[in-house]
């Protein structure tokens, strides 16, 4: 489908996030020839910068963050002719006559602003552009996390970006959304008849999603002393992948009818009580310790660190949903700094079989396992049991792999290159809605809650390893392991 002209504001434009991820995307987005011709991009900083101090910039801290087999000078002259550079104050209403002035007046040309900012500026760039006539009924805005701290301030962002804009312009960005591995677990769920009626609680032992991290915090700690892995990483990315993979089948791919049904799942997220909760949410925080076999220092040794700070770097849930098809089914979700490894994947197991007619025990049987990974390599994996070759019936697990990379072999797009994609062509469907973002709120308010008014302190747990040893006993209550805990004994079958 091709794209109308636009002219792309992005406030927050000289930036980390631009820098690393935004930049690059559109960079790669034009060599694949998907932006119009004119289509051109006006990047907003305070900043009192020329258009070549500003390219400057985008050579030194943008350019390291492109594939150099993609890069020739032709295409990045090319490039760098798209740009603008305004200098703006987001909260000083006068200082937006300058952006005025560089946008095209034609009606034809969406207008489309990013608001790669902190969310406190959402309120102030929303009700500027108004004041100055730049926020018509052909433009959009895009919204980066964090989206709020809590239930109140996230209603605040909705209500402050809703005076403005209509909920049909406003994208709310979750990145792993835009990853190609989510996106095909929709097609593996309802693209197929082979796992619909297996995909519920008469069938399924449980669900894992884990999105683990070797780094630390890096010069995040500024933002991150104030955030925690719970706001950072659980009420977006992980209650998004499990509301993928619970959702009922919408009626069709179409923005709401998808939006619909994951916001049903939400709902249906068991409430957490004091009791409950002291039970099913773990909270660590890593201490130093070695990190492929370099030594790390804990999180309160980290730069700018508060030596007293009780601030989570590792989360674990037990999560449950109140619906015919998942009543029963234990969702286990977790996500930590200075892990193992770097990985993001979700683990559906499916239950044991109820009878062995083989020699062996029931017990040295595998539960058949399905295994969809969205870092670092995507793809799926199936684990199965098989006859071994050779005399006599033994069994022993083996794996069906598909990965999406060698089975394709096309150009793949990262997840920031696909979601900038959709918001260009005006597809909604991988982006939050306010009711979503909400109720994702309500179900971790408690949690917060309760961390607060409690003296306790988050689990310590070294750096490099899975987290603390109450996250293996959390879903041990249930006489079920963590994967990587289950590996080891697959491979001596």
């Amino acid at each position: 489908m091709a794209l109308t002209d636009f002219d792309l504001v992005m406030f927050g434009g000289s930036g980390d996030l631009a820098m690393r991820k935004l930049l690059p995307a559109l960079y790669a987005l034009d060599r694949a020839k998907e932006l119009p011709p004119t289509a051109r991009i006006l990047c907003v900083g305070r900043h009192d910068w020329t258009l070549k101090q500003f390219l400057d910039t985008v050579n030194e801290a943008a350019k390291p963050h492109i594939a150099p087999g993609s890069l020739t000078p032709a295409m990045w002259e090319a490039f760098c002719a798209r740009f603008a550079y305004v200098s703006v104050d987001a909260t000083d209403a006068a200082t937006y006559q300058a952006l005025v002035d560089a946008m095209r007046t034609d009606a034809g040309v969406t207008r489309v602003f990013y608001l790669a900012t902190p969310p406190s500026l959402f309120a102030s760039i929303c009700l500027n552009l108004a004041s100055c006539g730049l926020a018509t009924s052909n433009s959009r805005v895009v919204l980066e996390k964090p989206l709020g701290r809590d239930l109140d301030s996230a209603r605040q962002i909705n209500a402050d970006v809703g005076r403005v804009f209509a909920e049909s312009q406003i994208f709310r960005i979750d990145h792993y959304l835009g990853k190609e591995a989510v996106q095909n677990l929709l097609a593996l769920r309802f693209g197929n008849v082979l796992f619909e009626p297996l995909w519920r609680r008469e069938w399924i032992s449980d669900v894992q999603i884990t999105i683990a991290e070797e780094l630390g915090v890096g010069n995040r700690m500024g933002y991150y002393e104030t955030s925690g892995a719970l706001r950072d990483m659980m009420q977006n990315h992980l209650l998004q992948l499990l509301c993928i993979v619970a959702m009922e089948p919408p009626l069709s791919v179409t923005p709401d009818a998808v939006r619909d049904e994951k916001l049903k799942v939400l709902c249906s997220l068991k409430r957490f009580t004091p009791t409950t909760l002291a039970l099913n949410v773990i909270r660590g925080q890593y201490r130093s310790g070695h990190v492929n076999g370099v030594a790390v220092p804990g999180y309160r040794k980290e730069p700018d660190a508060d030596p007293q700070s009780r601030t989570e770097t590792f989360v674990a849930v037990k999560a449950e949903i109140d619906t015919w098809r998942w009543a029963g089914v234990p969702f286990y979700l977790r996500t930590g700094k200075r892990m193992a490894d770097s990985l993001a994947e979700i683990v559906v197991r499916f239950k044991s079989i109820p009878h062995s007619i083989f020699a062996q025990s029931t017990g040295s049987f595998q539960p058949n396992c399905l295994v969809i990974r969205l870092q670092p390599d995507d793809g799926l994996q199936l684990n199965l049991m098989a006859k071994t070759p050779g005399d006599g019936m033994r069994l022993k697990p083996v794996e069906l792999e598909l990965d999406f990379r060698e089975t394709f072999r096309t150009p793949r797009m990262d997840a920031y290159e696909r979601l900038l994609l959709d918001v260009l062509r005006g597809h909604l469907t991988l982006f939050m809605r306010s009711d979503e973002l909400e109720a994702a709120w309500e179900w971790v308010e408690p949690i917060l809650n309760f961390w607060e008014q409690s003296d306790s302190e988050p689990m310590p747990y070294t750096a490099g390893t899975w987290g603390p040893a109450a996250a293996s006993a959390l879903i041990g209550r249930d006489g079920l392991q963590w994967r990587e805990e289950a590996l080891p004994e697959m491979e001596e079958e």
